[in-house]
């Protein structure tokens, strides 16, 4: 066996220098907290026979032996992790290949690998139904993973500008160089001579002498999302699992998938402002507010994070970026959907949020928010949802890992979480139906005490709206199950509908509109086009508008 703690870091060196992070890396398959600490074996066992699954479906799909498939999967990935991949299959692939040319599935080969502890009473967890009892003992003592290889594969970072926490999840940034220019704020001087906002619109109309960020843009207003994963729009495309549609576009995205935490926020409903790349179609609320009045444009921003909830979203708010004296009035949407009632753990119940806590977390979240957000901004909380919609809709479906052979259900999928420990909501993804209804129960109660906070309470810089989150079926039809994301069987899906114009629902009334698509001033601009005050671009606005990020 080679020296795998040198050659591990030589691969990373020579093939990826920009992943040997001393920061807290982005790891692969779930979340590290530093590359110091020991790794999950759930985490691992579980991205194994995800692997392990795909590399025996790509075999199969393409009539080929084992050691050509993980050959074929290397090269899908984005070239520059080509031969790390290359390595760890000439390491592991012909102990692999050898389970699996056995017919083992898997569950076996992963759990020969020694990726996950069996504690004493606790039972073997397996995602395919197990193979005869006879195969098990000489395989899985046979062979394990060594750490420092393993520590080569979770610790991979990935570069990036608008991944990263950067444009993908706030408005662009126009100068970098300098901190008085940035989204959302009020015009320096109404923006006469430069664009203090990134809106695009500075200068003066001729015509009258009246600057156009004071003609256009006094009602300027920007969008933030205080949320979870939902929020954020968690997604892992299912091409990467579904070996009939994958190929090496199926992965041109990975590395950008990963700096993001595999969310999509660029797409989400809220935030959205790219066309969609991952299906469906991007309709936000942002969007739509800057459709009302294009001088909003960039003014968003999304604070939500993976297992965001009422407990931990008050230590996101610091990161929140308005300024009471200078900036734009905000419409902010507080939406953590799930997590305040989901959880992985056993007794699952016990370690929901109680009303009592939900009333002092997010009561701590709008008391600071009082304090950041000037004043004339909108507040809307959203209520949880009502997660029994997903058992009753997936639960005897095939998942793409399963749709080849038509083996594994979401029911097997979600029992394969629950035996891990690593369900992301063990009260709705199961099939005890007394445990689904009691979690929403507890959603309902914890919505009441959101509709009461908005009925009752009052603060001095923003007023305060209640909505139903709205999981719904498109008028455009479908169904019901195309509203969930397929891999994880979880979240809200890209063709999951848009809530409407939010502030309506709320009962808000109507966003203040302000120039549309044919009454933009001539210096709105993209980064095709640079800004110019020149009335003559004005023909080309149309075409330049739809090219604005």
């Amino acid at each position: 066996m080679p020296n795998t703690a040198g050659l591990q870091r030589e691969v990373i060196e020579e093939l990826m220098p920009w992943a040997l992070c001393d920061a807290q890396p982005i790891c692969l398959l779930c979340d590290i907290s530093s590359a110091g600490n020991p790794i999950p074996s759930f985490c691992l066992f579980e991205g194994c026979v995800l692997v392990v699954s795909v590399i025996e479906q790509l075999a199969q799909w393409h009539n080929s032996t084992v050691k050509a498939a993980m050959e074929r999967l290397c090269s899908y990935i984005p070239e520059k992790l080509q031969g790390f991949c290359y390595i760890l299959a000439e390491l592991y692939g012909p102990h692999i290949a050898e389970l699996i040319d056995r017919e083992m599935n898997a569950d076996v080969v992963c759990h020969s690998l020694k990726l996950c502890k069996q504690d004493p009473g606790q039972p073997l967890c397996h995602l395919y139904s197990p193979p005869k009892v006879s195969w098990f003992p000489p395989f899985f003592q046979s062979y394990r993973l060594s750490a420092a290889v393993t520590m080569a594969i979770l610790s991979v970072c990935f570069p990036g500008f608008q991944t990263l926490r950067g444009y993908h999840w706030r408005g662009r940034d126009c100068d970098d160089r300098n901190n008085t220019v940035y989204p959302g704020r009020r015009p320096d001087n109404w923006d006469e001579e430069r664009d203090s906002n990134c809106n695009g619109i500075w200068g003066v109309d001729p015509k009258d002498g009246i600057p156009y960020e004071k003609k256009f843009c006094a009602d300027s207003q920007g969008v933030v999302l205080l949320g979870d994963s939902a929020g954020a729009h968690f997604h892992i495309p299912p091409e990467w699992m579904t070996v009939s549609q994958m190929s090496a576009k199926s992965f041109a995205n990975l590395p950008m998938a990963f700096t993001n935490e595999l969310d999509w926020p660029q797409f989400s409903e809220i935030t959205g402002f790219l066309n969609s790349t991952i299906g469906g179609w991007t309709d936000s609320l942002y969007l739509r507010l800057r459709s009302r009045n294009r001088c909003n444009h960039r003014d968003l921003q999304n604070i939500s994070k993976n297992g965001g909830s009422s407990g931990n979203l008050p230590r996101l708010l610091k990161s929140l970026a308005r300024n009471q004296l200078l900036d734009n009035p905000a419409i902010v949407i507080y939406a953590t959907i799930g997590n305040d009632v989901c959880n992985g753990n056993n007794d699952t119940l016990a370690y929901m949020t109680t009303p009592k806590e939900m009333l002092s977390n997010v009561m701590q979240a709008l008391r600071y928010l009082d304090t950041r957000l000037p004043n004339g901004s909108h507040v809307i909380l959203t209520g949880l949802v009502d997660g029994r919609f997903l058992w009753d809709n997936l639960h005897d479906r095939y998942h793409p890992l399963g749709q080849l052979n038509r083996d594994i259900t979401y029911s097997q999928l979600y029992s394969f979480l629950d035996c891990l420990q690593v369900s992301p909501c063990m009260g709705w993804m199961t099939p005890n139906e007394t445990l689904r209804n009691l979690t929403s129960e507890r959603a309902l109660q914890l919505s009441n005490v959101l509709k009461e906070i908005a009925r009752s309470e009052k603060f001095a810089n923003f007023d305060i709206f209640y909505m139903d989150f709205p999981l719904r079926q498109s008028k455009m039809g479908g169904e019901p199950w195309q509203l969930i994301e397929p891999v994880d069987g979880f979240h809200p899906s890209q063709v999951n509908p848009t809530p409407g114009d939010g502030w309506e629902e709320a009962g808000m009334g109507s966003a203040p509109q302000g120039p549309g698509l044919g009454h933009c001033p001539p210096v709105l601009c993209s980064e095709e086009l640079p800004c110019s005050p020149d009335p003559a671009l004005g023909q080309q606005h149309k075409r330049d508008v739809e090219l604005l990020e």
